[in-house]
This record gives C-alpha cells, sequence and structure tokens, in this order.
C-alpha cells in the first residue's frame, strides 16, 4: 500500500519502517501513528518478515544532511486550531495504540535512533525490544517543559530499563543524553558512529531473524509477562512455551541440523 507518513519497505527477512517527515524531523501526526500501525501488522502478516527495524530519515538542505529520528509532536500542527475534546483523545489513544502495537509486535524490533528523537519518537522507540542509537544522535523527554505528559508506557518501561531514580530524573528534568550515556545508563543497547548505525541495526536484525520464529515469538512474549508474576507462575508459563516449541516443526530441524553440523533452517512452524 502506499504510505505518506513513513516508507515501509523489506530487506531480505527485514522489514524497515522509516520515518518520512524529514521536513518536520519526522514530528509525529495522527496519519502516522495509523501508518505505522498498518506497517506492522502488515509485516505480522507476512510470514517472511522475521524482524523490524524501526529508523527515521536525513533532511538533505543546501548540501547539508540533517538527521533526525523523530522530534515528538508536532507543535506545529497543534497550534494550527483547538481540537474538540474527541480530537484530542483520538490523538492520544493513537499514540497509545501504536507504541503498543510496537511492544506486542510477535517479532523482534530494533529501533535505529539516527538523529534526535524527543517525546513521542522516545516512546515508540522505548517499546521496540532494542535500542542503537548513533553516537550524536540524542534522546530527551522533554513533556514537564512543555506542560504535557509522557505517553507509550513510558513510566513502566522507562523504569525497567534505568531504575527509579535515574527514570524519574530523565522524565523530570528533560536531559538530553547522546548514545554513549543512553548504553551507559541501559536506555539503548548499542552505539555507533552514524554511517554505521543503520547496517549493524540490520546486521542484528538478520541474526535474530535467522533464529526459529516460534521460539522467538513465545521468548519475547513471556518475558514481557513476567513482571507481576510469581515464580511459580513463571515455571509453568516457561512449560507451556517449551512444550509448544516442542510440537513445531522447527524444533526437530534445530535438533536434526545440530547433529549434523549445519546452519538449521528455520520455517516458523
Amino acid at each position: 500500500m502506499d504510505y505518506t507518513t513513513i516508507e515501509f519497505s523489506q530487506e531480505d527477512n527485514i522489514g524497515i519502517i522509516r520515518l518520512n517527515r524529514p521536513h518536520r524531523m519526522n514530528a509525529v501526526i495522527e496519519e502516522m501513528y495509523v501508518e505505522i500501525q498498518q506497517a506492522l501488522k502488515a509485516a505480522e502478516n507476512d510470514p517472511s518478515v522475521r524482524a523490524v527495524v524501526l529508523t527515521g530519515s536525513v533532511l538533505e538542505k543546501n548540501g547539508i544532511a540533517k538527521q533526525a529520528f523523530c522530534a515528538g509532536a508536532d507543535l506545529k500542527k497543534h497550534a494550527e486550531g483547538d481540537r474538540t475534546e474527541a480530537q484530542k483523545r483520538k490523538y492520544i489513544m493513537l499514540g497509545q495504540y501504536a507504541t503498543k502495537a510496537l511492544y506486542e509486535f510477535p517479532k523482534p524490533t530494533i529501533a535505529a535512533i539516527n538523529g534526535p528523537a524527543r517525546g513521542a519518537g522516545v516512546e515508540m522507540a522505548l517499546n521496540c525490544d532494542f535500542v542503537f542509537m548513533a553516537h550524536d544522535a540524542t534522546v530527551a523527554l522533554t513533556e514537564t517543559g512543555l506542560g504535557t505528559f509522557i505517553g507509550g508506557a513510558v513510566t513502566y518501561n522507562l523504569v525497567r530499563m534505568v531504575g527509579l531514580q535515574k527514570a524519574k530524573e530523565i522524565v523530570y528534568t528533560g536531559t538530553v543524553i547522546d548514545g554513549e550515556k543512553a548504553v551507559e545508563m541501559g536506555l539503548a543497547l548499542r552505539t555507533y558512529p552514524i554511517e554505521e548505525l543503520f547496517s549493524q541495526a540490520k546486521s542484528f536484525a538478520e541474526l535474530l531473524a535467522a533464529r526459529a520464529p516460534v521460539s522467538l515469538q513465545l521468548a519475547k512474549k513471556r518475558i514481557q509477562q513476567m513482571y507481576g508474576f510469581d515464580h511459580d507462575a513463571i515455571l509453568l508459563l516457561e512449560a507451556d512455551a517449551v512444550f509448544t516449541c516442542m510440537n513445531t516443526e522447527d524444533w526437530h530441524e534445530g535438533i536434526r541440523s545440530f547433529n549434523e553440523g549445519r546452519p538449521p533452517e528455520f520455517k516458523g512452524v
């Protein structure tokens, strides 16, 4: 299908969602939230897509390349006119649904933050399985300086990633964090020079795409379910996941390939 605010493509087994409003630093509008969900649904329904990379775009202006992941909400569009109460709620919930779609997407997701990420951009990135950042890219939750509030379950995800006090500092102060600092505090997994970022994120996605799809989907689901469960419940959930895997053809292929000394050829069944 045709998209107007994102680009969705596939390279080998990797789906690539590229935010595509570079003239506005990829600031989110309602259409972008809708199109992200549409692209994720297309990737979920396509068995040839084994992992997804979410990244930004580059604005070429006067011979200068300006990187952008997502500048957050499009405040210029916000200022164009008053929304009704229903329109306000619709906009808010579209953002929540888009981040929820990323969090619950059954295949591995990697956010490759190539440039500034603010507000909603950070919210989307933190709902991916992994965050890769360019050294010079930055993230910040600037909502308290704008009189608004964070969404995308950041109050849940951020605490899990960096701890309670550090999460409060990031949210309360709007601290700007670069790639290396983000890795140090657990906000990002890896950081690279900008010229290497996308290729490294895609290589990592390819590594994940080579794993058994059912096993990966169960691993993601169970890890994300573990908070709030007691130890005995976790044991039962894990046992159920092992049982599910043992009834797949991929389980048998894994054993065959190991015994035959060759790479496995997983089919996702």
